[in-house]
């Protein structure tokens, strides 16, 4: 690293705990590499608010960020430190779900009501999109759940991927289909799992 880089990374520290200090630092962002690719963990001071891949464009992402939550905003990985762990800790095998605070300030309605149903179905095991559809009272609800798992914001804190279709496909996801796959092998390996469907009541 040059000495440029290196007075510019001390700047940017500089500036990211200036807007801290006065509070002008609305949503802090970093990004983490795991299983499924480069993740980009962004927050608000109520909690992670997005959860993106790298397929849909991390750019983007924050642009929509600006757009739709507040305009500052910053690097500033020492934010995201707990999510981080506890998300290493997810693929490590060492727990079972990602327990941090979450924002769900993207998502209303009913979509919101279905990505806060999505923890009750067990580690390592599926919920079709008329199972989850029930859980939330509004069993002819199915495409609607599956329009509020495809727009989820926080996907492997809130584990839409556990969503599957009727027929036992795994059918679509925000991460693409190998990170879907990926992530049901990973929990039905741990877990013991042969296969079908828990819902906790």
């Amino acid at each position: 690293m040059s000495t440029t880089d290196t007075e510019m990374d001390r700047l940017h520290d500089l500036l990211v705990a200036r807007a801290g200090d006065v509070d002008l630092l609305d949503v802090a962002y970093r990004v983490h590499d795991s299983p499924v690719g480069a993740l980009l963990l962004a927050a608000t001071g109520r909690g992670v608010v997005r959860v993106a891949f790298a397929s849909e464009g991390h750019d983007a992402v924050l642009a929509d960020l600006a757009e739709r939550v507040s305009p500052r905003v910053l690097s500033a990985p020492g934010r995201l430190d707990s999510a981080a762990r506890r998300l290493d800790d997810y693929f490590a095998g060492r727990a079972t779900s990602v327990e941090v605070p979450v924002d769900l300030q993207l998502l209303g309605g009913y979509r919101r009501e279905v990505v806060e149903a999505l923890p009750r179905i067990a580690y390592g095991r599926t919920a079709t999109y008329a199972e989850v559809a029930g859980l939330t009272g509004r069993p002819r609800a199915v495409r609607a759940v599956g329009s509020a798992c495809a727009n989820n914001p926080v996907p492997l804190l809130l584990p839409c991927h556990r969503v599957v279709r009727s027929d036992g496909s795994e059918g679509g996801y925000r991460g693409g289909p190998e990170a879907k796959h990926l992530l049901l092998r990973l929990e039905a390996e741990r877990d013991g799992a042969v296969g079908g469907s828990t819902v906790a009541p």
